[in-house]
């Protein structure tokens, strides 16, 4: 099954950006985590079906309301990174 890696830059810290991203996740059924990186960013790792993927990408540009997403960056994600069986934040 695909995965993907999206660090999304902006202000998406402190406004609530991860919960917003764990109840995507929760909707479209994909595995993976949320985390707030060290340089205001957040990292998203995610696996589902293509279609899944493109719907949280697109939830990813957007964010929640109080968020200014200035970017989002797409990594492809190695298969030997382990993703749980379930979405959760870090």
């Amino acid at each position: 099954m695909p995965r993907q890696r999206y660090v999304v830059s902006g202000l998406v810290q402190g406004v609530g950006f991860r919960w917003f991203v764990l109840r995507e996740a929760h909707r479209l059924q994909l595995r993976g985590w949320v985390t707030n990186l060290e340089d205001g960013s957040v990292e998203v790792v995610a696996e589902g079906t293509a279609t899944q993927l493109g719907e949280l990408e697109g939830a990813l540009k957007r964010g929640p309301s109080v968020a200014q997403v200035r970017g989002v960056d797409k990594f492809e994600v190695p298969p030997d990174v382990d993703v749980s069986n379930f979405f959760d934040i870090r």
